[in-house]
Order: C-alpha cells, then sequence, then structure tokens
C-alpha cells in the first residue's frame, strides 16, 4: 500500500518560493488533504512538513513544505537553513511564483543552487485565478529562468494536473523500477534470505531491508526462501537445487559464510542496501582505512532513524568493541542519529554509517559527499563487519566493481 511505503523508497518531491506564495495551498490541492497549515500570514510554514502521496506512474513519493526562501530575523535564518537542508535528500524540487513578487534574486539564486545539485526542477505560477495574476507577465518569467512555468490555483485546481505531468516528466527514471537484489538474479531462481531474529526490531516484524529485499525478488518473479541462521544448513538439504545467492544479516556473517557452498554467492542486506542507497565502491575504500586507524582516533557512528538501544546494540556497542580490539586500543567515539548529520566530520578518522534504510539515495550520497569533501573515510555497517570478521572479499563478489576497488586498495602502500 501507499501508506506503508518506507519514506526512503519514495521520490522526495520539496516544494520551494517565499514566504506566503502559496506552497502550502499547493501542497493540499496536490494531495487533496488540509495537511499543510495555510494562513495569509506570511512565515506560517516554519520546519519543513512530509506528506505521502501516489503520483503515477512514479508512484509513493514524499511531498516536502519548506519555510520561505525569504524569511528574516534570526529565527527566520534558522528556517531558511533548514529548507536549505531539504536540498540534500529532494529527488525534484517544484519552485512557486507568486504574481505579485515575481522572479527575483531568491528564485534565480535558488534555481542555480538547485542547477547545481543536478535536481530536477519544475516552476509553478501561483494564485493564476486572482486579478494580480498576467500570463504575459508569466512569459517574461520564463525569459529570464529558461525555463516554462506552470499556471495553477490551489483555489480552482487550474494547472494541477498540468504541473502534475511536468513533475512525472522531471523525475529521476531510477523511481521507475528500483531494485535492490533483482538485477543479480535471473526470472525463476532463489535467493535465500537468512533473517536472525533481531531483539531491537518490533515484535513480529523483519527489519526493513530484509522486507525490502523479499519484496524485491517477488516483483521480479524470483523466489525467497527465509530462514532464522540456525536452519540454513537443513535449507540445503532440503533442496534440490542450489540457491543463486544468500543473503544474511551482518551480525551472523561467520556463521552463514561456513555454511554456505563456496560455489554460492554470498552478501548480506547492509551491503545491499550500501549499492542500493548509496556509492558501494566509496564505502569499500573507507574500510581499507580501518587498517590505518590507531589508538586515540575519533569514530563517529552515524544512523538514520532513531530507535530505543537495546542492549549489545550494534552501533552502540558492537561496532566499537570490534574496532577496539581490531586496532588493540581505545578509541573515541560519537553517536549521531536521525536526519542530524555533524557539520565538524572534518575532526574524526572514520565514519561507520549504518545501512540507510530510512533516508533515500540522495540524502546518503550527500552524507557519502560531505565525508569526501572534508577528507574522511566512510564505510557502512554491513561492510564493516564483513571486514572485521575477514570474509569482505567473498561478500563483495556478487558487485565485481566493488570487488576491484578492495583488490586495487589492497595493492596501494599504507599512509603512516
Amino acid at each position: 500500500m501507499m501508506e506503508t511505503t518506507p519514506r526512503g523508497m519514495r521520490l522526495h518531491i520539496a516544494i520551494f518560493g517565499r514566504r506566503n506564495v502559496g506552497k502550502s495551498s499547493l501542497i493540499n490541492a496536490l494531495t487533496n488533504q488540509d495537511i499543510a497549515l495555510v494562513s495569509p500570514m506570511a512565515g506560517t510554514t516554519t520546519d519543513p512538513v512530509y506528506k505521502a502521496m501516489e503520483i503515477l506512474p512514479i508512484g509513493p513519493v514524499e511531498i516536502i513544505d519548506t519555510a520561505g526562501i525569504d524569511d528574516e530575523g534570526f529565527l527566520g535564518q534558522l528556517r531558511i537553513k533548514k529548507t536549505m537542508e531539504v536540498l540534500n535528500k529532494t529527488d525534484l524540487a517544484v519552485l512557486v511564483i507568486d504574481p505579485v513578487l515575481g522572479v527575483g534574486e531568491f528564485e534565480t539564486r535558488l534555481k542555480e543552487t538547485i542547477e547545481k545539485k543536478n535536481i530536477p526542477i519544475v516552476f509553478a505560477a501561483s494564485k493564476a485565478d486572482t486579478p494580480e495574476f498576467s500570463l504575459e507577465t508569466v512569459k517574461t518569467w520564463e525569459e529570464v529562468l529558461g525555463k516554462p512555468i506552470i499556471p495553477v490555483s490551489s483555489l480552482t485546481r487550474s494547472g494541477l494536473e498540468e504541473l502534475k505531468q511536468q513533475m512525472i516528466k522531471a523525475a529521476p527514471r531510477q523511481f521507475e523500477e528500483p531494485n535492490i537484489i533483482s538485477d543479480l538474479l535471473q526470472p525463476g531462481e532463489l535467493a535465500i534470505l537468512v533473517v536472525p531474529i533481531d531483539t531491537a526490531a518490533p515484535k513480529g516484524r523483519l527489519i526493513l531491508p530484509q522486507v525490502q529485499t523479499l519484496r524485491d525478488l517477488l516483483d521480479h518473479d524470483m523466489m525467497g526462501l527465509v530462514v532464522k541462521e540456525r536452519e540454513l544448513r537443513l535449507a540445503f538439504k532440503y533442496l534440490a537445487i542450489k540457491p543463486k545467492i544468500v543473503v544474511t544479516d551482518s551480525q551472523a556473517f561467520l556463521k552463514v559464510a561456513g555454511d554456505t557452498p563456496e560455489d554460492v554467492l554470498m552478501t548480506s542486506f547492509s551491503i545491499l542496501m550500501a549499492r542500493y542507497k548509496g556509492d558501494l565502491v566509496e564505502l569499500v575504500k573507507g574500510a581499507a582505512k580501518i587498517k590505518e586507524l590507531k589508538p586515540g582516533d575519533r569514530v563517529l557512528i552515524a544512523e538514520a532513524c532513531t530507535h530505543h538501544r537495546q542492549p549489545d546494540d550494534i552501533g552502540k556497542t558492537q561496532i566499537p568493541r570490534w574496532l577496539r580490539q581490531y586496532v588493540g586500543g581505545e578509541l573515541y567515539f560519537e553517536w549521531s542519529s536521525g536526519t542530524g548529520y555533524p557539520e565538524n566530520l572534518a575532526e574524526f578518522d572514520l565514519i561507520v554509517h549504518c545501512g540507510a534504510c530510512m533516508i533515500n539515495r540522495r540524502e546518503m550520497l550527500h552524507r557519502i559527499e560531505q565525508a569526501k569533501k572534508a577528507g574522511v573515510p566512510i564505510v557502512n555497517y554491513g561492510v564493516l563487519l564483513a571486514f572485521v570478521h575477514g570474509i569482505l572479499e567473498r561478500a563483495l563478489k556478487p558487485f565485481p566493481l566493488a570487488l576491484m576497488a578492495w583488490e586495487e586498495t589492497k595493492q596501494k602502500p599504507q599512509t603512516a
């Protein structure tokens, strides 16, 4: 169902514009719901507001209402900062133009910023039902921006369908058929999914990457067999034909590697998500930097979600323990969670990121790029765990480019 599609798998469409140009009214009209607070007072929207909807043929999307880019005062600057941060997760931008305010420095500067980030952009001229609106003026704005502008009225709903069609046309093509594992198998082939019962997951549920992987298999006419780690060896005895691949939770890497025949591909959910949501090659390069860690170095552990930490939590307890054991001494750890991502990345020697199942691909790529700009290697949970357990090469065999990148890091001399 559209309502249950995870936020991280939806196309993120952000609505931008000055205060009181009709952004919230446009969102209410697009979604057919009063989900964004509307007021004639400028600056009603303060923090970004998210709403799930579906736009066919794109599918499930996340609409984001933002504060005005012309906000004023100290608090206004903070709101603008939050608005600009939304660009880090925006897949498609809609810039709303007011018939009175028109196109000025705010609009042209934002357009340049959006285009520099390679984000598709669509323009809407709001309040087309008002006396101030003029199609001739809209044409002059089109000359300034070099882009078509769709006249819309949230009140009469005129232009909404044309705006949706422009959004569909501009949407990134990867949202037509995203896949996590289905490009590694042929229809009719089998994948075994090894799913330990995670005490941190709500009772009765699988964790999100496991569900997404199974759904991707089924959507592409492939078979998925779900077992716990202690059942894997028995599953192979039952099967007349070997599976194409075994996918495991990272925490069961060693046992699953031991129970999986060498001629069967094996990897982890977290490594699948690293490729699906981010840049697996870059994260593999980050794993090579673990060999250069030394006692006293600083490590940031970043998680994209917030959850109640259980005893022996992977991010809080297990990864720090493994890294301390690997370097043979004390390391200094800091943690970030949710949408927060520290600005002082250059102060760290390594960033360890979660599987990113709760954020979209653009935001994860942005986080990787921020780490690269800061000169700090970044790795994710699954790649790190495969490395510390000594089975990273095997876990990368399904991904030739990533495996090649790993082989290249072994040939380079380590820095002192």
